[in-house]
């Protein structure tokens, strides 16, 4: 990524002049002439020269690293936002947001209600289901679970021979992989962390095939897909699945819809009729 010099130094500057010195714990002193903080005040509250930030504002500036620009956003009290953008701006990535975790915002989580006649689930960006509307239930029923130890698509995929029924065999070897390499980019975007790398390590000790698949290292980020169920009543049911992602990006809702034009909205509708049943814990 390169810097934006010019764009860098222009939301540096508006955002030290939105600044006032009270804003930041400085006394105001003397009538100032400028609106906002001044150049010196930012460097003495960022830790950094006086003559590298006048640069950086005059937009013929290095390249400032990480560390630079987080003191930047500390000194001038950027929102999350507002730092993000000013890494971009400088050619960095963004530091990783706060994840939301298992906490399903309730806005979300009545849009999964609204949903009624579509299967729809709630899913963590490492595969965890967090949540599953009635028609979902119907449509995978034990292929997925809530309860903590086996909501992990991606271990019930590895490790549950059950699960794979209800996708062709054919398709197997693909959807092993579409597993592995969104999990890869999940576990890259999270930076590592001892859940994931917790994760991974507990399917490499179950799954021989899962340990091939990750020494590949391919990394695709699921978004959209097209999908055969073999669901146990109804017969096959093709679906486009669409995901819609967070904000925080560690949760995406994941929307099942039948193909424009095809007999899988009917399909649907017998699914729903159906309901459950055939899904009824056993004692």
């Amino acid at each position: 990524m390169n810097t934006d010099r010019r764009e860098l130094a222009d939301f540096l500057r508006r955002s030290r002049e939105r600044l006032r010195p009270h804003d930041v714990g400085l006394p105001a002193g003397p009538r100032r002439r400028t609106p906002g903080l001044r150049r010196e005040e930012v460097v003495q509250l960022a830790g950094m020269s006086a003559d590298y930030y006048i640069r950086l504002e005059q937009a013929r500036g290095p390249q400032p690293s990480t560390q630079m620009l987080a003191s930047l956003a500390r000194a001038l009290r950027l929102t999350d936002d507002a730092r993000d953008h000013l890494y971009l701006l400088a050619g960095h990535r963004p530091p990783a947001d706060r994840h939301a975790g298992d906490h399903i915002r309730p806005g979300l989580l009545h849009l999964l209600d609204q949903l009624k006649d579509t299967p729809a689930q709630i899913l963590s960006d490492l595969g965890d289901l967090l949540a599953q509307n009635a028609m979902a239930t119907a449509l995978f029923g034990s292929v997925c679970s809530l309860r903590e130890h086996e909501r992990n698509v991606v271990w019930r995929w590895f490790t549950d021979s059950t699960v794979r029924q209800a996708y062709p065999t054919e398709e197997h070897d693909h959807w092993s992989r579409v597993h592995v390499a969104d999990l890869r980019a999940a576990v890259a975007r999270r930076g590592g962390g001892a859940a994931p790398v917790a994760l991974v390590e507990r399917i490499r000790s179950a799954s021989e095939e899962f340990t091939c698949l990750w020494e590949l290292h391919e990394v695709a980020v699921r978004r959209t897909s097209r999908m055969r169920v073999i669901h146990p009543t109804v017969g096959p049911i093709d679906l486009d699945c669409e995901a819609l992602l967070t904000p925080t990006e560690d949760q995406r809702l994941l929307i099942f819809t039948p193909p424009p034009g095809t007999p899988d909205s009917s399909h649907l509708e017998l699914l729903r009729v159906a309901g459950t049943e055939q899904f009824a814990p056993q004692e």
